[in-house]
């Protein structure tokens, strides 16, 4: 294990900034360079910082100030565009939306916040994750509305209660979070996962379209939903609030009672 701190000289030549009131936490990031690792390993920082900061600054402040080949992705920074998921404290969450103050350790004890790329997915250097096989899923589902015969002359009219039908499934964000924290998932790749299943309910029941029955044939295989064994880990990990377990048994009951 290699250790650095906010003392010495950033990769940019200058010595980097240290907030008032900023406190010392140590990140400790779990590290993999397919050019020189054979294996993962844990690096070690000592980060400055105030309790209002995201850990995603904490990232950025390693990567600007300490180490630039620090690897990861980031984006919007406002919990919108996903990118930055990743173990936070062995959770599954976007690293824009966990506040320091959340993390921080009893009075009088170190803080040491851990990082590790999600789960399931193959790592191409330090967070960063392939999400080729997450994508894949996502799109094997056929999310778009589907409608079949002439077009029509006006447009599609939806009642208020058939657009609360999918709303909660229209949160999603494809960060990967729900999918990469599924034990299924993780041991078996070939299961669709959390977020295709929650992204083929959104169009299920979308009162517009006419695809629900190609879609359930699709999930109704070996590896669509009833791989789920209902652990309410991709619940608990989706930093959009989705109910996924719920969607998911919506979606078992549609096939039940298709017919």
């Amino acid at each position: 294990m290699t250790a650095a701190t906010a003392e010495q000289t950033g990769t940019r030549g200058t010595m980097p900034p240290v907030p008032e009131g900023a406190v010392t936490v140590t990140v400790k990031v779990l590290r993999y360079n397919p050019e020189t690792d054979s294996e993962p390993n844990w690096q070690s920082f000592g980060v400055p910082a105030l309790p209002t900061d995201r850990v995603l600054n904490l990232l950025h402040y390693i990567k600007w100030y300490i180490d630039g080949t620090m690897t990861f992705r980031r984006s919007c920074a406002h919990g919108i565009c996903g990118s930055d998921a990743m173990q936070i404290n062995g959770v599954n969450r976007l690293a824009c939306k966990v506040l320091v103050k959340d993390l921080m350790a009893r009075k009088g004890k170190q803080t040491t916040i851990t990082i590790a790329p999600i789960k399931g997915l193959p790592v191409h250097k330090d967070l960063l994750v392939d999400m080729e096989p997450f994508m894949e899923a996502f799109r094997a589902v056929k999310p778009f509305l589907i409608t079949y015969g002439n077009e029509p002359t006006r447009e599609r009219i939806q009642s208020v209660a058939d657009r609360e039908r999918f709303d909660d499934t229209t949160k999603c964000i494809l960060c990967a979070c729900c999918t990469t924290s599924c034990p299924v998932f993780w041991t078996e790749g070939s299961y669709f996962g959390p977020a295709a299943i929650v992204n083929a309910h959104r169009f299920i029941f979308d009162s517009r379209d006419e695809g629900a029955q190609e879609r359930l044939d699709i999930l109704n295989d070996a590896e669509g939903v009833w791989r789920c064994r209902t652990t309410f880990n991709c619940t608990d990990a989706c930093p959009r609030g989705i109910q996924v377990t719920k969607a998911i048994q919506e979606v078992k009951r549609a096939l039940l009672f298709r017919r």
